[in-house]
């Protein structure tokens, strides 16, 4: 097929490295410089998002917020200019749930299709082909791009219409932040009182507290090891989107509002760059104390 994807970077090179990896023809486009590892692959460099959209019939994009993929869509030279009829976009960005249906009509409206496919797993899971891909969108466009989904993903779901796909990622950060919070909250808690970090998380990988958070995050908060797989700076972006649409909806959201106060503390000291697992810094300029020293 004739792919295209805008937006190559943690996350969307290995992508976009499936997908021409699978033998499909691949238009890119990105702010920067294409990778190297992709132009090796033979992927087509182009000028801008309007040629992507020219040359292929599916396009996929992976940015970091909702004015980047309004930007993207609709702006000068964007996908919305070389889309003809029946084309598909396929943003598998995070994004505001409330807009993305606002970019699907204006997308339906040129004849074209809409996938909202916003995914998680992080860096490892981009690499890995693992990634659990939310969808929403029609079904039928649904089963058409599924297949290109199960080269980039693992778990590959449609949750409902338009918008659907990125409700869900949004529940999908507010688990995971909170998760974070509670581990380094606990880490904390355990080095403080005098106990070896690395060992209570040992222990409690054994019993009921057992998670994938603390499984890959407490190593890290242990070993400090907080170069991003999934930037502070993005996560707090997509716990803003949820506090938003709670306002909007008349949802109360305590708890996440206490991880984004986290974040923006991290955020503060200039840690928006590091790994998300790096909250647990907030909490420790709180304490005064560090679960581990710094390397």
């Amino acid at each position: 097929m004739k792919l295209g994807f805008i937006g190559l970077g943690i996350m969307g090179t290995p992508m976009a490295g499936h997908l021409r990896t699978a033998g499909h023809e691949l238009y890119v486009h990105t702010r920067s410089e294409v990778p190297a590892v992709l132009k090796d692959a033979g992927a087509v460099a182009c000028a801008n998002a309007t040629e992507v959209a020219q040359q292929a019939d599916i396009v996929f994009l992976m940015v970091p917020d909702t004015p980047d993929v309004e930007k993207v869509l609709f702006g000068e030279n964007g996908v919305a200019a070389g889309l003809s009829k029946g084309k598909t976009v396929v943003d598998m960005s995070s994004i505001s749930p409330m807009e993305t249906k606002a970019f699907a009509k204006r997308i339906n409206e040129l004849g074209c299709d809409y996938l909202d496919a916003p995914v998680s797993g992080g860096e490892v899971g981009a690499k890995a082909a693992s990634l659990t891909i939310m969808v929403g969108g029609d079904e039928a466009v649904f089963e058409k791009v599924k297949p290109l989904f199960e080269l980039m993903g693992k778990n590959i779901t449609l949750v409902g219409g338009n918008g659907d796909g990125q409700t869900t990622k949004v529940a999908n950060q507010i688990i995971v932040a909170l998760n974070i919070a509670a581990v380094g909250e606990a880490l904390l808690f355990a080095s403080k009182a005098g106990a070896d970090p690395a060992k209570v998380r040992q222990a409690l990988m054994g019993g009921f507290a057992a998670s994938r958070i603390l499984e890959v995050h407490g190593e890290r908060m242990v070993k400090r090891t907080f170069n991003p797989g999934f930037r502070i700076g993005l996560h707090q972006k997509d716990l803003n989107l949820a506090l938003q649409g709670a306002k909007a909806i008349g949802v109360a959201l305590p708890q996440t509002a206490g991880a984004a106060q986290l974040m923006q503390v991290a955020a503060a000291q200039g840690w928006d760059q590091l790994d998300h697992s790096a909250l647990v810094k907030a909490l420790e300029v709180m304490a005064n104390h560090t679960v581990a020293p710094d390397a």
